[in-house]
């Protein structure tokens, strides 16, 4: 939580001193008692397993379960009772204790938060107790895969097996660790087979998600617990993006919470169109009013006007290629090492920017910090695409398409393989791998631009051209100009062949 003060209610504690205060008075706690709640108010709702608190308050001790019964009682005491009457401090039976995050006539009503996580660990179907061993270890890489994401919080491996062997329901776990996603799933071992079922189910509906089965010969556990782990990881964070855009828009539609208006902006700039686009500058802007130093707003921020430069598209500011460099370094600034973050900003380095070794110095530093991401991986291709080795592009590319074939953000990774086919001659292969990015956004621009220049070259002219007709519907005033404007141009032959069949079909040059 770094070195903030906390609230809650009426109290502020500082984890620096440990001390605790309350409406402008000190409060007396104690070094275990304030250690405790340091660590209650750091899990932002969520359950506290009594070994974890014990471990904070007696770090490297063995003690009695008793003794930390003590310190919750005189911590307990200490705040009193809150305005309805209970306790700040809930008891979750046989688990630990959790101090809710939640409004009421006491406590000053809290903004939407990014959203939380509990991976289960899964059922042993086939009753062989030598399987919980890969089960166990597949839990654990999946915490700890998806741990790397900045746009969750995830229940420590400690915490979550307190559920090893216990039938229970999610809505229950989702209550107890004060989470709003479960990931559950079963392991079933048939001969030589392992089959895994995994599923990702809402804490509130219990509504199902997203699931999924892997299955392989026990001959390559380990190869198969690595691919499990990078499918989930690679899954469930768009689907909990997806799930938080959705529960915006149904229960929160008037708030102006700052992570309100990034979900708004975040579906708004996805949906690739000027006005939408514009749009999510809106509101991004409206978000930075409230936190000006937000690292994820401000690199959306710069995201949008870097995809508006890049396009071509019509600026909205007096000088958005200025204003987007701006954002990405204020975000960068801010981003504490955040991959999405840098990602962000690292793009409108290079491709705003034209800083092709510190864009590309900031985007592989995001690639390093979270492989999984799948739009760190597509961009990262994409980055060297225009500035490094068309071969590593395209194996990165690749990657990021396998990681995500039907994942909106794969509409990057396969255009930009489109983008490498043109530049390698193979345009019919362009065309193939245009015709899949098309099939996922139809308000792509650059995917229209390698589907023209791709069929231009094959001489279909007619092809070409009804593309390039859709495209001018969705962005009027497209010119080559334009487009070659917003490209990096570290060798600036590479992305001659895109231009020349474009222009072959019929674009206007400015």
């Amino acid at each position: 939580m770094g070195n903030t003060a906390l609230s809650f209610g009426p109290f502020l504690y500082d984890p620096v001193a440990g001390s605790l205060w309350r409406e402008g008075r000190a409060i007396a706690t104690g070094q275990r008692p304030a250690a405790l709640l340091g660590l209650l108010l750091e899990a932002e709702g969520r359950v506290v397993t009594k070994a974890d608190l014990m471990e904070r308050a007696w770090p490297g001790l063995t003690v009695e379960e008793g003794n930390l019964t003590v310190q919750i009682a005189a911590l307990r005491k200490l705040l009193g009772a809150r305005p309805d009457g209970t306790e700040w401090i809930v008891t979750v039976p046989r688990v630990g204790y959790r101090l809710p995050r939640q409004d009421d006539a006491g406590m000053a009503p809290l903004s939407p938060q990014a959203p939380s996580v509990a991976v289960l660990p899964f059922v042993n179907l086939g009753g062989d107790t030598d399987q919980d061993y890969f089960a166990d270890g597949v839990v654990a890489e999946i915490i700890t895969a998806l741990s790397r994401f900045r746009s969750f919080s995830v229940v420590s491996r400690n915490s979550a097996f307190i559920y090893k062997g216990r039938s229970v329901d999610v809505r229950e776990v989702a209550r107890e660790f004060g989470v709003r996603y479960v990931l559950e799933g079963s392991i079933r071992r048939e001969g030589a087979q392992v089959r895994i079922n995994v599923q990702l189910v809402d804490g509130i509906s219990a509504a199902n998600l997203w699931a999924d089965h892997f299955e392989d010969g026990i001959s390559h556990i380990f190869a198969f617990q690595d691919r499990i782990t990078e499918r989930v990881a690679t899954i469930v964070e768009p689907a909990i993006e997806i799930a938080e855009i959705r529960r915006s828009r149904r229960d929160r539609p008037n708030s102006p919470a700052v992570y309100d208006l990034y979900l708004r902006a975040l579906a708004a700039i996805t949906d690739e169109s000027i006005e939408s686009n514009a749009l999510a500058y809106a509101q991004l802007r409206e978000a930075l009013a409230i936190e000006p130093e937000n690292a994820l707003i401000l690199s959306l921020a710069a995201w949008a006007l870097e995809h508006r430069t890049t396009m071509g598209w019509p600026p909205i500011g007096e000088d958005d290629k200025s204003e987007c460099l701006r954002l990405a370094r204020r975000g960068l600034q801010h981003s504490a090492g955040d991959p999405r973050v840098m990602v962000h900003c690292g793009m409108a380095l290079l491709q705003t920017g034209k800083d092709y070794e510190g864009g590309m110095a900031v985007l592989e530093a995001a690639a390093a910090a979270n492989p999984n991401d799948l739009r760190v991986a597509a961009c990262s291709g994409i980055a060297a695409l225009h500035c490094g080795d068309i071969d590593d592009a395209l194996e990165r590319l690749h990657r990021a398409v396998r990681l995500g074939p039907r994942d909106p953000d794969a509409r990057f990774s396969l255009t930009g393989i489109a983008m490498a086919e043109i530049f390698r001659g193979n345009y019919e292969a362009a065309v193939s791998f245009g015709a899949r990015s098309l099939a996922l956004n139809a308000h792509f621009d650059p995917t229209y631009w390698m589907l023209i220049a791709a069929h231009a070259h094959l001489g279909n002219m007619a092809e070409a051209r009804q593309y390039l007709h859709a495209l001018e519907a969705i962005a009027p005033g497209v010119t080559l100009e334009r487009i070659q404007a917003g490209q990096p141009a570290k060798d600036p032959r590479r992305f001659v062949p895109v231009l020349q069949g474009l222009a072959r079909a019929g674009m206007r040059a400015r």
